[in-house]
């Protein structure tokens, strides 16, 4: 079994994590939050469709937060995309590594899309080894 991708390519755009993305919001400290404010003033960054759902999902959410999420620019999802997902879900799986359906879902986007990934969270390394995904 192999990881698929498609030809589809955003040059020079990075994407984001909801991980990185909540700590942004939070004016919390770290590399990815640097790298993601860089991404932001360089109007760079598009989030995976996932993490606006998980990231507008929280009902605590402030409104200024809602408002910077739901105007900034989305990954496409293209044709295939469910089936690529799943297939390298199951990869991952088969190998005993973590892979829940929102960091597939995640990932596949990036992959898809040809965009790395600003993230905190260590799981999408298997992603990165096996599957193609990019890491900023």
């Amino acid at each position: 079994m192999s990881c698929v991708k498609t030809g589809m390519k955003i040059k020079s755009f990075i994407a984001a994590d909801s991980s990185s993305v909540i700590a942004y919001l939070q004016n919390d400290s770290g590399k990815d939050v640097l790298q993601l404010v860089d991404a932001v003033q360089h109007d760079i960054l598009f989030l995976p469709p996932i993490v606006v759902s998980e990231i507008l999902s929280d009902p605590k959410l402030p409104t200024a937060s809602h408002n910077k999420i739901i105007k900034m620019p989305q990954l496409p999802l293209t044709a295939g995309f469910w089936e690529r997902a799943g297939i390298n879900r199951a990869l991952l799986l088969s190998k005993k590594f973590k892979a829940r359906l929102a960091d597939t879902l995640i990932a596949q986007s990036c992959i898809d899309n040809n965009v790395p990934l600003i993230t905190r969270d260590v799981d999408f390394r298997h992603f990165a080894k096996h599957c193609g995904l990019k890491l900023a």
